[in-house]
């Protein structure tokens, strides 16, 4: 590619991802009086809010993030092909099931299953040729997959419960995802996606900063999960799947372990808790923003290892990312849990 072609395409990226950040805050100081009327979110015994405040901006991120990667791809040539609509589609749908879930807790198995229609539709719409570990059989691969789709959703779900936790999450993430986009690790829509995504989280961010105005809401943590999930999928079917491995993979460790732990303390998973490494951590004396800006600046080391992990694409170079990913989020993990004097 071109030195010209590539500062053209840097140019329209830039604008999508501002379109994008435009737009979602935009659609937030629309909605927002409906929100703080009809979505608040109470303090109970998980939360890190001490005021009712209004949840449901996920839905400003998600329509801008359809809306921006709509004329992305418009303006750049990418097809929107029958597999992404159902993405979208998927998406739009998991977060009817947030909203529903935002004013009305749903009981666990009717969420798990709407939750699982979503996941299901998006691993239909894979290629058939997409293969993240070869030597596995092709139905177990996507049995994996699924579950996998299922448990990300919920862990991003679950971490999104401090005030820019989830952006400085995100953020980090869809940045990589375009990066390595350039580098032919994902397809150009899944780029695209990526970067409205991103644009939508920093649009979202000004009203989400310490102390928030307002919340994303299952209706928001939902549907990014999914999206997240779809890309880091696309990522690992290109042959890089250590990359999708440590982009997530802070939210994939505090989530995980958490669970477990809980699991093996005989505690029910879906009950309220303040047992996060992230939530422990305010509770040994973190300031919110001690905590996220951590976040943000582990997932930048993980973004970097990703990419390196690409670019070297060598089985040793990918080895070597992870063990360093590991050591990097670990070493997070237990600051968090050591109380600060």
């Amino acid at each position: 590619m071109s030195a010209g072609l590539t500062m053209q395409g840097a140019v329209w990226g830039a604008a999508i991802a501002a379109f994008a950040a435009a737009l979602c805050a935009g659609l937030i100081v629309v909605l927002r009086p409906v929100l703080r009327r009809y979505a608040l979110a109470r303090p109970n015994e998980r939360s890190s809010h001490r005021e009712p405040t209004p949840q449901g901006g996920g839905i400003a991120v998600l329509l801008a993030t359809i809306g921006a990667a709509s004329i992305g791809m418009l303006g750049s040539g990418v097809p929107v092909a029958a597999p992404l609509a159902i993405v979208l589609a998927a998406a739009v749908g998991m977060a009817c099931v947030g909203a529903a879930d935002d004013i009305r807790p749903l009981a666990v198995i009717p969420r798990l299953l709407l939750q699982a229609l979503a996941v299901a539709a998006v691993i239909f719409s894979l290629p058939d040729d997409l293969r993240v570990v070869p030597a596995a059989p092709w139905w177990l691969e996507r049995l994996s997959l699924f579950i996998g789709g299922l448990w990300f959703v919920n862990l991003v779900n679950f971490m999104d419960g401090l005030d820019w936790l989830t952006v400085a999450e995100v953020v980090p993430i869809a940045a990589a995802l375009v990066l390595l986009g350039g580098l032919d690790a994902l397809s150009p829509a899944g780029t695209i996606v990526a970067l409205a995504l991103g644009g939508a989280m920093i649009g979202f961010a000004y009203f989400n900063r310490p102390v928030a105005k307002l919340f994303l809401g299952d209706v928001g943590s939902l549907p990014i999960g999914l999206l997240l999930a779809w890309l880091l999928v696309l990522v690992a079917g290109s042959g890089h799947l250590a990359a999708a491995l440590l982009l997530p993979l802070y939210y994939l460790a505090d989530a995980t372990i958490t669970v477990l732990r809980r699991l093996v303390q005989g505690e029910p998973i879906w009950r309220s808790h303040r047992t996060h490494f992230y939530q422990r951590a305010t509770d040994c004396g973190f300031t919110v923003m001690q905590v996220v800006t951590r976040v943000f600046a582990v997932n930048l080391g993980l973004a970097a290892l990703a990419l390196w992990s690409v670019m070297a694409h060598s089985a040793a170079a990918d080895i070597v990312a992870l063990v360093c990913g590991a050591v990097l989020v670990g070493w997070l993990l237990r600051a968090f849990t050591r109380r600060r004097t």
